[in-house]
């Protein structure tokens, strides 16, 4: 990553409360050296479901959540990967660009289930709605054979992130809610469209991307996903472009005012309750 940016990134980090960097998001053909990945899977796709040739009770006994796996990335700040061939729960195959349209059993299973047969998880009230739903992210494809999230700090000069990911609590968050719209002068600039805790990290950044829209995403409301979330915690979600324009004008925003130091009072609070102060 260029080293203006990353030499400001501490002091940017200092100043929103966070001790945690943010992941950076990216694509490549190469995989990472270590990190945690799923294990292995056959990736179950519509056209072998319609063959019958997919063993459901395999893929649900191997399953395993890409935010676990993000999860214990950045407890250990390092890597967390995945691809068409370790995608750990068909629900990411699909949100990380993998894999489309995804399967009518796993549609049936997160709206309404299947009578006598399969119980649903009720994220969408139907699978028809839901189907509607999918048809409409239709999540771009992975540019790359690996979906990869790592701490900032491990970017090579020669490296750069698509998507900055921040894990933070409301009052960090706030900070980043209103910078965005500092550099963007866009009053729309946040969104938090529905999607899996993964879709927000990747999918919905993406898709604003290919749109040409500079768009940040809040995510991590999806309540499978939140136990690999702290307490109170959300991801805050931006391309490359913003998190640039964020550590170049951090300084000359509401950032540097009376107001911040009173919030900052809040996240130091924050930080004693959880036993998190520096």
């Amino acid at each position: 990553m260029d080293k203006k940016l990353s030499d400001r990134l501490p002091v940017f980090l200092n100043t929103l409360g966070l001790s945690e960097e943010p992941m950076g998001v990216f694509f490549a053909d190469e995989r990472p050296s270590e990190g945690f990945t799923p294990a292995a899977g056959e990736l179950p796709t519509r056209e072998k479901e319609a063959k019958n040739e997919i063993d459901w009770q395999q893929v649900f006994s191997d399953f395993s959540c890409a935010m676990g796996h993000i999860w214990r990335a950045r407890r250990k700040k390092t890597a967390a990967y995945f691809s068409a061939e370790q995608f750990g729960c068909p629900g990411a195959a699909f949100w990380l660009g993998f894999m489309k349209p995804q399967t009518e059993t796993i549609i049936h299973y997160v709206s309404s289930g299947v009578p006598e047969r399969m119980k649903g998880e009720f994220y969408c009230e139907s699978p028809d709605q839901l189907r509607n739903i999918f048809e409409m992210v239709d999540p771009p494809p992975a540019p790359g054979k690996y979906c990869i999230f790592k701490p900032l700090g491990l970017f090579g000069p020669e490296e750069e992130p698509d998507i900055v990911s921040f894990f933070l609590r409301p009052e960090s968050l706030c900070g980043l809610h209103q910078l965005a719209a500092f550099v963007t002068n866009d009053p729309e600039v946040v969104t938090s469209p529905w999607s899996a805790a993964c879709g927000s990290l990747v999918v919905w950044p993406r898709k604003y991307m290919a749109l040409g829209k500079l768009k940040a995403v809040v995510g991590g409301w999806d309540p499978s996903a939140r136990k690999f979330f702290k307490t109170d915690e959300l991801s805050f979600s931006v391309p490359l472009e913003m998190f640039r324009r964020m550590l170049q004008r951090f300084e000359g925003s509401f950032l540097a005012t009376e107001t911040w130091k009173t919030v900052r009072k809040k996240i130091e609070r924050s930080q004693k309750a959880w036993g998190e102060a520096p």
